[in-house]
């Protein structure tokens, strides 16, 4: 039987001791649901499981939100392209969620952003899209979540040109200008997980799942390696749930077929260019000839994006092409005041969308745009969506676990659930002047760490009330504190230097050198945590080192195959067992 039942709220750390206390009890127990994947439908599932009172295990090959959800455009939104193709469910399912994780799920983690979308057309172009927004904005009003969301508004050239001076004069006519949401998408997966642990789950980064456990037709459990110590066991549960996202069917594949759901990857470019670079005081939105264009604001940054091709070569590190970048650039300087060069940019992402192909009769498509499906008695696959309802997606795949156990199970809960850190966040938010009078810090910098930890700053600033230091900037990347180094290890999970690089910071694209400079001071903070060698702070430096100049090498190369196959020279981080 799985571990005794939920008396009280436990601890949301994801340090190396809980980490490995998870993976002990992998070994000896047998748990309700087991979820393979550790991105953001994986992470919504494993929380609305332990919410439900049941006994969860999670394990994730790499990092945590190391795939699709770390490489988004980082938008909570309801999809307003998808008006125009009469979605009017999915946009009203998406509008609902950005409500919930505005106001009561998210509060410290998910934001407004405004957006001008500039029309081109006198009269019938502003009444079209005109008509389109004020239904985006009415059905977010019918779901009651428009609260801190401004209406829509109509805006004249001259209004327009104000807010963006960046744009040329004779790209526009008017504008409107509309609210979505913004996240950091790396950072609320961990958010959601460290929430999952907190009700119960037992969570394992770089822990591969490398089969599955039967007992005649029925799946019982998976086969799984410890990435960081080369030890393999078996986990039992009776039911597992397949959240891979892109490698869903390879996981199907290791029970025995791929089914009647396939997976086929998008490949989406974004560029990240310094605020300097377009002048203008909102995010803007452009339509192409075969998508939209995002211009997004990010801190001192705006990111821009995104592409859409069809991908079959690597998943893990997917390549972003020199002809990527200049289709992006090409399509924002049409409207540009002051074109963008390659020079301006200082960071570049790709990330694969999971596009399903294949669904027949014989699977529940539970909405639009996911799919559950129990493919094979015990497991339960997720697939699809988008990052905005991911909590509907783990949901329904719950819903799905539940029917598979026979049993009376409590129904799913997690939209009145903050995650760890929103409760009480408008309270400490207000007394941030305070906080920065007791701490020493400087009140923008109570900001910042308000913006991403939420109420659990009180962790950060005690570390920093033991260990002075640690309240200082990193050199050459002085948006982030020491601190958040060391609490990527010891709280969110980070077993490797290009964790806190890429994910728990964003200094990967923030930084014009891509974080080589401030490498080594990380990798030094991280090592007594993670209980490194002078050896293996230089396997972690060199590796980040390789990953960055292999990167920047597949963005000057003009086709994927080229651009992969550059990309694919980086070594992979390999811990000494």
């Amino acid at each position: 039987m799985a571990g005794s039942p939920i008396t009280g709220l436990g601890s949301s750390r994801l340090g190396p001791a809980e980490r490995a206390q998870a993976l002990d009890r992998m070994a000896t127990e047998e748990f309700d649901v087991v979820v393979v994947g550790g991105g953001i439908v994986g992470a919504g599932a494993a929380l609305d499981a332990a919410t439900r009172g049941l006994s969860v295990a999670l394990v994730e090959a790499r990092d945590f939100a190391s795939g699709t959800s770390s490489r988004s455009s980082k938008l909570i939104h309801g999809g307003l392209r998808y008006l125009e193709q009469h979605n009017f469910d999915l946009v009203r399912e998406a509008l609902t969620e950005r409500g919930l994780l505005l106001q009561r799920i998210a509060p410290h983690l998910v934001r407004p952003v405004p957006f001008l979308l500039p029309t081109t057309r006198r009269f019938w172009e502003r009444g079209y899209l005109g008509a389109g927004v004020a239904l985006y904005d009415a059905l977010a009003f019918q779901m009651g979540s428009t609260r801190g969301v401004p209406h829509h508004r109509h805006l004249s050239r001259r209004k327009a040109l104000k807010l963006a001076p960046a744009l040329r004069k004779d790209a526009l006519v008017g504008a409107i200008q509309y609210w979505d949401a913004q996240v950091d998408d790396a950072r609320y997966v961990v958010t959601v997980l460290r929430t999952a642990a907190q009700y119960g789950a037992q969570i394992a980064p770089r822990t591969q799942c490398i089969g599955f456990l039967r007992e005649g037709e029925r799946v019982t459990g998976l086969r799984i390696l410890d990435l960081e110590s080369g030890h393999k066991s078996e986990v039992r549960a009776r039911q597992v749930v397949n959240a891979t996202g892109v490698w869903t069917d390879d996981i199907q594949e290791l029970v025995g077929g791929r089914g009647q759901i396939h997976v086929k990857a998008s490949k989406g470019v974004h560029l990240v260019v310094p605020k300097d670079r377009i002048h203008s005081s909102t995010g803007i939105i452009l339509r192409t000839e075969k998508s939209v264009l995002f211009v997004i604001p990010w801190g001192r940054h705006w990111i821009i994006g995104t592409t859409d091709t069809a991908w079959n070569l690597d998943k893990v590190h997917p390549a972003a092409s020199k002809a990527d970048i200049d289709y992006v650039l090409s399509k924002v300087n049409e409207v540009l005041v002051t074109p963008l060069t390659h020079d301006d940019v200082e960071g570049v992402y790709a990330g694969l969308r999971p596009l399903l192909t294949g669904e027949t009769e014989e699977t529940s498509k539970l909405s639009r745009e996911h799919v559950v499906a129990h493919p094979v008695p015990g497991l339960v696959l997720v697939a699809g969506g988008k990052y905005t309802t991911y909590r509907v997606m783990a949901k329904d795949a719950i819903d799905a676990v539940v029917h598979g156990l026979d049993r009376r199970v409590a129904e799913s809960c997690t939209d009145r659930i903050a995650l760890v850190g929103g409760e009480g966040f408008q309270a400490m938010w207000n007394a941030r002047q305070r906080l920065a009078d007791r701490s020493g810090l400087h009140v923008a910098r109570i900001e910042h760490l308000l913006q991403r930890y939420g109420t659990l700053i009180d962790d950060l600033l005690e570390m920093i009330a033991e260990r002075p230091d640690l309240g200082k900037p990193l050199t050459g990347a002085d948006d982030y504190l020491r601190a958040e180094v060391v609490y990527a290890a010891t709280h969110e999970g980070a077993r490797h230097l290009n964790d806190v690089l890429s994910r728990r910071t964003r200094i990967s694209i923030e930084a014009w050198d891509r974080g080589v400079g401030v490498a080594q001071e990380a990798a030094e903070l991280l090592a007594p945590v993670l209980g490194w060698s002078k050896d293996q702070i230089d396997r972690e430096v060199e590796y980040y080192r390789k990953r960055v100049e292999a990167e920047r090498d597949s963005q000057n190369q003009e086709d994927d195959q080229e651009a992969d196959a550059r990309r694919r020279g980086a070594p992979e981080i390999v811990p000494t067992y």
